[in-house]
């Protein structure tokens, strides 16, 4: 028998698979952990120039005055509606104490003073990110989800060469162990450096325990499964907005979230490794006692050796990644799916780590974020079903683009968070549903090479996604504007895009090319099965 056929005689989502499903997504809670995390430790907070209390070493040559002894220094006038902000964070003042009318402004020379009352310590602070120097916050986390481009390639390839839980393990330790590291360093680079690593190590744990934790759930099941994971993804936000509350200090909070994943090297080695790879390996005696441990945990009695031997696929026809591009139809299709991949995941990023904008507490508020995305993704799943995977999208990115549009009338308050609010309701709707939509549409010789572009195009999205918000910094509804046109654009471009409810998923590349312009056999356990790879 097959592997489907032996899952549905087990049970589609038994006790035994519940179970495994539950432990493997736990670990996606670290992964949200790391991923959203520097929303708190990098959180704003007011800031001046320090005014030297010792001028004995100072030379004030420099600022026009042959002595330091009548120089006053001194911060902006606060109240004075002619100094911007940037003046009062940035600059300072000099002049000679007993000539209160001249007083010229000159950049911080000896550091800055933080506003304590929201923030006890970020990495502006140890690290001087601020003024000229601001930028370096977005390229921080611009960096950060580099390394969860490179990190979904490389750990990607090395579960399929040493399996699943081996990848898993190694990826866990990294996160870990840098992750403490990371709270302890005394230099912006090495900051990035390890995020870098530790990004790249968070996504090979989302992606590994994704994949197993779908694999032993049959076809009926599997589409929700692999919905349901985000949720662990939400959860994970709620519980980092609490931590965040109560741990104000960055390099503590970085503790915090890092320590947890240690509980993953303690149960992992006792939870199954993917019955697929072990297959797909020759293992058939490994794969056999995982199914033989279901069946008795299911209390469902199955045959001592239930796989039959693999067909043999020498003489297939292989494909790559640039078959998608050989014909029209398949070349708009896979360039409108990268697009849209690109769309949503920037925009679903920049709404969540520009929480702190939107005039409430900035823990309730990135905690609402995360609440809102529960609701999102299951009731997206439920509708594609009923409505059809292309029309919902749709509606859920031009929904999410028109609420980007109205935030910017909104001052920061209630009804900036409430409208903020719905727009991230629709982006994380379309997060759950290009999963899912994506994997149907690509033909199944190219579907992992095409999954692989449409995340790479999304991987490069989320790149940009932190510099698209520092352009407030020119003007400051500029990142919704953006955010407002790529979501309408790209609402209404998959709308070219053919309808999979209900349809085979394509098997050739001819199928692939020609779904959408006939009519294909409704099956439903094939429109259910979604590969994961």
């Amino acid at each position: 028998m097959e592997l489907d056929q032996i899952l549905s005689r087990l049970g589609e989502f038994g006790p035994y698979q519940r179970r495994v499903y539950h432990w493997y997504c736990m670990l996606t809670l670290s992964v949200a952990f790391h991923h959203l995390a520097q929303v708190f430790l990098a959180g704003n907070a007011d800031h001046w120039c320090t005014v030297p209390s010792n001028t004995t070493q100072l030379d004030c040559s420099e600022f026009g005055y042959d002595s330091c002894d009548d120089v006053y220094w001194g911060r902006p006038t606060a109240d004075d509606e002619a100094t911007t902000l940037n003046e009062k964070q940035c600059r300072m003042t000099v002049g000679l104490s007993n000539d209160d009318n001249v007083t010229d402004l000159t950049e911080c020379f000896n550091g800055y003073t933080f506003d304590h009352s929201q923030y006890t310590r970020t990495i502006q602070e140890d690290f001087e990110l601020v003024c000229n120097k601001d930028a370096k916050v977005a390229l921080a986390q611009s960096i950060y989800f580099a390394g969860v481009l490179i990190g979904s390639i490389v750990f990607g390839s090395l579960a399929d060469w040493i399996g699943r839980k081996p990848t898993l393990l190694i990826c866990i330790a990294i996160q870990c162990s840098l992750g403490l590291v990371t709270a302890f360093v005394q230099s912006f680079a090495a900051y990035c450096i390890l995020r870098f690593i530790v990004a790249a190590a968070s996504i090979g744990i989302f992606l590994v325990a994704f994949i197993i934790a779908t694999e032993l759930v049959g076809l009926k099941w599997r589409t929700i499964a692999g919905t349901m994971i985000q949720v662990y993804w939400a959860v994970g936000i709620i519980l980092m907005a609490l931590l965040a509350y109560f741990i104000r200090d960055w390099r503590k909070l970085q503790i915090v979230l890092s320590i947890p994943t240690v509980v993953g090297l303690l149960y992992v080695p006792f939870l199954p490794e993917s019955v697929r790879w072990l297959l797909s390996q020759g293992a058939t005696e490994k794969a056999e006692a995982i199914i033989q441990k279901t069946a008795k945990v299911n209390n469902v009695t199955i045959s001592e050796h239930p796989f039959s031997e693999k067909n043999q696929d020498g003489n297939m026809k292989k494909h790559t990644f640039l078959d998608l591009f050989k014909t029209r139809v398949l070349i708009n299709r896979t360039l409108n799916i990268m697009y849209n991949w690109l769309v949503i995941v920037m925009v679903y990023y920049g709404l969540s780590l520009s929480t702190s904008d939107l005039g409430i507490d900035p823990y309730i508020a990135f905690m609402l974020s995360g609440l809102i995305e529960i609701p999102a993704y299951i009731i997206s799943i439920l509708a594609i079903d009923y409505f059809g995977r292309r029309i919902i999208l749709s509606i859920v990115m031009i929904t999410g683009g028109v609420a980007c549009f109205l935030t910017i009338f909104f001052e920061p308050g209630i009804i900036r968070l409430i409208v903020a609010m719905i727009g991230k309701f629709g982006l994380t709707s379309a997060f759950g549903i290009v999963y899912i939509y994506s994997a149907e549409l690509f033909p199944t010789p190219v579907r992992s090479a095409g999954m692989g572009l449409a995340s790479m195009s999304g991987r490069l999205g989320s790149i940009v996604s932190p510099f698209a918000l520092y352009m407030k910094q020119w003007w400051e509804p500029l990142p919704l504007v953006l955010f407002s046109s790529m979501s309408l654009s790209g609402g209404l471009l998959c709308l070219l895009l053919p309808e999979t409810m209900g349809k085979k998923l394509p098997e050739t590349m001819q199928e692939g090319k020609e779904i959408g312009l006939k009519e294909h056999e409704k099956t439903k356990e094939d429109y259910s099965a979604v590969e994961r790879s």
